[in-house]
């Protein structure tokens, strides 16, 4: 399938205006395909105000943020980007999202990310229920980024094309953490600057499966191959060495600096499918773990087999780092589907259902 081109520019609706939701912003605002017309906030400070001052681009855009999600679904959107905070709450996200399908708008969402593939995560009524909504309201939703998103799902998949024998598709993110500015994942999530001996919530057992689980899933699904049961976790937690500074918070010698974690996917014992994480909070820490070729941080797609393939794919911000890329790109990859999903069939859309998906119109102009 070619890529989708809409008769006329799709009109969108921003939940949120956190960094994902200010780089949606200005990604719909650059896009010919796309028109801004709504802006959902929560905090009452940011009612009224002009998305364009929200989003930091120096210029209004003539949408005033809104607090009332009545009023904003009443502008009749085509679909909504939703950028809201979704980590730490991630079956009451589930339920907005199902209120949006209902009122017939696609939407396009950063999290949960467990929707990237919820097959073997979530209950099947609870999936039948996402994709029956989907279907009454006759609108798509599709959950994506970087990672879990483009990085790996589309990238690997897409390299394995050129394979004549897949033994092992391992997928990572080798990054520094230091700033990126989320205190709730920094602190809550990871548990860094934490003491060892409390356990952050990504490393209670079942929490990675669920959360990236869907990664390992998906490859899977593509490469028509079978998983035992249940994935393997793997956590490797480390003490930092010296007194850190973080923008979430600065990391005392002692307390929780660096981890190591992984979800294998495998058949008959074998390892097939694994997703790595190597998170530092300061790019020497435990220099015998995987390094990125650059300061900046990759993803790292490794295909072993014949032939044996790599791909770094780094990032940096053109006025900021690999962390403002980050977001970036997981706000890009959500603006640039958004014609693709509003064409797919209703329900649950994954990676795998979409068409090519490129940066039409966005090349510069002089």
């Amino acid at each position: 399938m070619t890529q989708v081109v809409p008769e006329k520019p799709l009109r969108v609706v921003v939940w949120s205006t956190g960094t994902i939701g200010c780089h949606a912003i200005a990604g719909i605002d650059a896009h010919p395909d796309l028109e801004l017309v709504g802006v959902w906030v929560s905090n009452p400070a940011k009612h009224g105000r002009d998305a364009g001052e929200l989003a930091g681009l120096g210029r209004e855009l003539g949408v005033r943020a809104s607090t009332d999600r009545d009023e904003v679904m009443a502008l009749a959107p085509d679909a909504v980007l939703h950028a809201a905070m979704t980590d730490d709450r991630p079956f009451e996200a589930i339920e907005d999202l199902l209120w949006m399908l209902e009122q017939g708008v696609d939407v396009v969402s950063s999290g949960p990310v467990l929707l990237q593939w919820p097959a073997g995560i979530l209950p099947p009524d609870m999936i039948e229920r996402i994709a029956e909504t989907g279907r009454r309201g006759d609108a798509s939703l599709y959950v994506n980024g970087i990672d879990p998103g483009f990085a790996n799902d589309v990238l690997p998949l897409v390299m394995t094309s050129l394979s004549q024998r897949i033994d092992l598709v391992r997928v990572s993110e080798i990054a520094d953490y230091s700033t990126y500015y989320q205190p709730v994942v920094m602190g809550d999530l990871f548990g860094f600057g934490r003491p060892m001996e409390e356990v952050g919530m990504l490393w209670q057992p079942g929490i990675l499966s669920m959360a990236w689980g869907s990664v390992v899933r998906q490859i899977a699904a593509g490469l028509d191959i079978t998983l035992d049961e249940p994935l393997t976790e793997e956590v490797d937690r480390r003490a930092a060495e010296v007194d850190t500074p973080s923008v979430s918070g600065d990391i005392a010698a002692g307390t929780m600096g660096a981890v190591r974690f992984r979800v294998v996917g495998k058949v008959d014992g074998v390892e097939r499918v694994v997703l790595e994480h190597v998170t530092r909070t300061a790019p020497d820490q435990v220099p015998e773990w995987p390094t990125p070729p650059e300061d900046d941080g990759c993803y790292r797609v490794e295909v072993l087999g014949e032939p044996m393939m790599k791909v770094d794919l780094t990032h940096h911000g053109e006025h900021g780092d690999h962390n403002v890329s980050g977001m970036i790109t997981t706000a890009q990859r959500l603006v640039n589907s958004l014609p693709a999903v509003c064409a797919a069939e209703p329900g649950l859309v994954t990676a795998l259902d979409l068409p090519l998906v490129t940066g039409r119109g966005l090349v510069a102009r002089a």
